[in-house]
């Protein structure tokens, strides 16, 4: 106790050197402890939202673009699809169940989605307050949308034209307002930052703003279209032949999520790479500067190591009052990196709400955060070897030779 008590005084009696030390070491472990938690959350993420969605089937375009517009609402969709050609598909006998999806409006930057009551129990979201819709122009609200823009059970709204963020906000529907039915509860999927309702909301909504009169009604009836549809397969061989299908048969595309989301991973593994490295550099710096600094404490502090050593203190419990100050660099660095990483976290999460595309959340525990003190300690007690070695080795009878 009274080494490691003794160390915490040898460490602060030079503040500079071990404040520079620790901001170090510090910035390093802050860093390796942000994109931790980034990929932990982003991963975690992409899980809850794909979970049980086999492939996505939407107009021809960019799969991954449908993927991200269709299963994580982060992108403009490809475009619409007859409803006929998805309603086909259910016949299909490789198609389990079939959820169809239809964007085009938002209310505050939130995006409407009509669909039917599967999407909602394909997350096994619960309500908190309400029902769900019994009709169209009723609306259940997310968790995160409720408490973003207040809006409560009974209350009414008009979608805006266009899909918010940077897709844009058109005109108003005045004319098709919606009744809050229901709000969720958290789910902590995509459905908290969405306002859902009927397929046939959707369609009332455009066909009241648009059509003329009743003939014209009646032909955009005729007409109707849905943005996409999540499919579900009755078994994992229809993964080798549906989607080939779809490609090559029909004039819509089929994007399987896992391929999709393993492809965006690796484009967006070249940025960490990049902040892994750059932590890499902080660290090695770091482990210098504390290599350093503890080298220079043995050679100024050469006569009161001697000292310890003539009032009997043995050569290891010399040496281990170094290792000591650089176990309390490690710690007081981990405490903080740790700090500083959740900050950081939570700084982007706040970000992201803002744009309404929240993927990460606040605070989050992974298991993977135990590497940070082992790299701390690890680091700390590399650089403070030699510098302990030295001072084990330092000779009462020399030292007093010397002078």
């Amino acid at each position: 106790m009274k080494t490691i008590a003794f160390a915490w005084r040898y460490l602060w009696s030079r503040p500079l050197a071990a404040a520079l030390n620790l901001l170090l070491l510090s910035l390093g472990l802050a860093s390796i402890t942000f994109l931790l938690l980034v990929s932990h959350q982003i991963s975690q993420a992409f899980e809850r939202d794909v979970a049980g969605i086999d492939v996505v089937v939407g107009a021809k375009g960019s799969p991954m673009q449908l993927i991200l517009s269709g299963v994580f609402h982060l992108d403009a969709p490809t475009g619409n699809v007859p409803l006929a050609a998805v309603k086909a598909l259910e016949a299909n006998p490789q198609v389990a169940r079939i959820i169809p999806i239809s964007l085009g409006d938002s209310f505050r930057g939130y995006r409407i989605v009509g669909t039917t009551p599967d999407y909602i129990s394909h997350y096994d979201a619960q309500l908190a307050q309400g029902t769900l819709w019994a009709r169209p122009m009723q609306a259940v609200v997310g968790a995160q949308v409720a408490r973003q823009t207040g809006i409560k059970v009974g209350d009414s709204f008009a979608g805006t034209h266009g899909l918010g963020g940077n897709g844009g906000g058109g005109e108003e529907h005045k004319l098709s307002p919606y009744v809050v039915s229901g709000i969720l509860a958290d789910s902590h999927t995509v459905l908290d930052r969405l306002v859902l309702t009927a397929t046939e909301s959707v369609w009332q909504v455009h066909e009241t703003d648009t059509a003329l009169d009743d003939d014209d009604r009646k032909v955009l009836e005729e007409d109707r279209e849905i943005t996409l549809a999540l499919i579900q397969y009755k078994s994992p061989l229809a993964a080798v032949t549906f989607p080939r299908y779809i490609n090559s048969s029909t004039e819509m595309q089929a994007a399987a999520p896992a391929l999709e989301i393993t492809r965006l991973l690796s484009m967006v593994g070249v940025g960490t790479d990049v902040l892994r490295a750059l932590a890499g550099v902080l660290l090695l710096t770091a482990g210098l500067s504390v290599f350093i600094a503890l080298w220079g404490a043995v050679r100024e502090r050469r006569a009161d190591l001697a000292l310890l050593r003539m009032l009997g203190a043995p050569p290891a419990k010399v040496a281990g009052l170094l290792l000591c100050e650089a176990l309390w660099l490690a710690l007081l660095a981990t405490l903080l990196g740790v700090l500083a990483g959740q900050g950081l976290t939570a700084l982007l999460a706040w970000a992201l709400q803002l744009e309404k595309s929240v993927l990460i959340g606040a605070l989050s525990w992974p298991v993977e955060l135990v590497s940070v003190p082992v790299l701390a300690f690890g680091v700390a007690l590399a650089s403070a070897l030699l510098p302990a070695w030295e001072a084990y080795r330092v000779s009462v009878f020399e030292l007093l030779q010397s002078r």
